[in-house]
């Protein structure tokens, strides 16, 4: 398979950045989410040096194997975590899985005064803007690292990361944010972050559709598909897509990167902003109607590219 990338201020800064990079280094973190990407995430901190003290996910096989593997502890509980840890990096999958690990009977925000927690998922802006108000209350901090990337990038240190919240949150965990990527972008204030990556995410997602459908057209009308691919290629309709996904669109290959199922989530993200300014947006609509047509057909947990069988003549979704 092919895939390649589809995200006290004085003290801080008499300290230095090399210098502030060895503080970090003495911070315990704790991780929230142990799927495929906060589980690589935890890996490359644990490579860089840093003190990955505790891990939890819903799976206690997943968080037993990887604190095996990386010299982690099993934390108890979310309060648990939070007291054992100086920062934490939340890495789940939707608005009601933020809300139960920030605001369920045991949750992160106890005991959290002096923490910083970077949550990395993709959900709507309001509810980042909702854990950072909430994290002031306590005397927390609270960022958003929307990614760009997916599951090597997460592994290699190479994460495109848009970042939101208190530029001074951002500067105090700077070193680890850089560690953690190849591309880091402060972006405003909190909830901004999540804005841009729900852009982002919608307009891959139409293109991704979009290349399904010229594909299966292609497909059906007798053409070369590498041959068409390499047309598009060099011209207008090339895109990031046609790198990370016609292969896998044409050989029915589709070992998930970034799911059918979250891309309807993203664009369904998407489509709630735009009604909030009143705008029609009829491509990300259509696009969102595909993904979510793949759920129904029980093939939402296939890569992104798995669209494609709604498209090619003959495939399970085409009819």
């Amino acid at each position: 398979m092919r895939r390649i990338q589809q995200s006290g201020e004085s003290a801080l800064t008499s300290i230095g950045a090399s210098g502030l990079s060895i503080v970090m280094k003495d911070k315990r973190i704790g991780v929230v989410g142990l799927g495929r990407m906060g589980a690589n995430m935890a890996r490359r901190m644990k490579d860089c040096g840093y003190k990955v003290s505790q891990v939890i996910d819903r799976s206690t096989d997943l968080a037993n194997a990887l604190a095996e593997e990386i010299g982690a502890t099993v934390a108890p509980s979310l309060k648990a975590l939070t007291a054992g840890s100086d920062i934490i990096l939340t890495v789940v999958t939707d608005d009601r899985a933020m809300d139960a690990i920030f605001f369920g009977d045991d949750n992160l925000f106890e005991d959290a005064a002096g923490k910083v927690f970077v949550n990395c998922a993709t959900v709507t802006p309001d509810v980042h803007r909702k854990i950072d108000a909430e994290a002031g209350k306590r005397g927390a901090s609270s960022l958003e690292a929307c990614m760009a990337s997916s599951i090597p990038q997460a592994r290699n240190g190479e994460l495109y990361l848009m970042i939101g919240g208190k530029k001074e949150a951002f500067d105090q965990i700077k070193p680890l944010l850089e560690d953690l990527s190849k591309k880091l972008l402060y972006i405003g204030e909190s909830g901004k972050a999540a804005e841009v990556k729900a852009l982002v995410n919608m307009v891959m997602n139409i293109n991704t559709g979009a290349l399904a459908e010229g594909l299966g057209l292609g497909q059906a009308l007798g053409l070369d598909l590498r041959m068409l691919c390499s047309v598009f290629s060099e011209t207008g309709a090339n895109s990031r897509v046609l790198e990370t996904d016609s292969d896998d669109m044409i050989d029915r290959d589709h070992e998930c990167y970034f799911s059918g199922a979250h891309a309807a989530k993203d664009s369904g993200i998407a489509l709630g902003l735009a009604a909030t300014e009143s705008l029609n947006l009829p491509l990300a609509q259509a696009t969102f109607d595909q993904y979510q047509k793949m759920i129904d057909l029980g093939i939402g947990e296939l890569d992104k590219s798995g669209i494609a069988e709604l498209t090619f003549p003959g495939r399970k979704g085409s009819e």
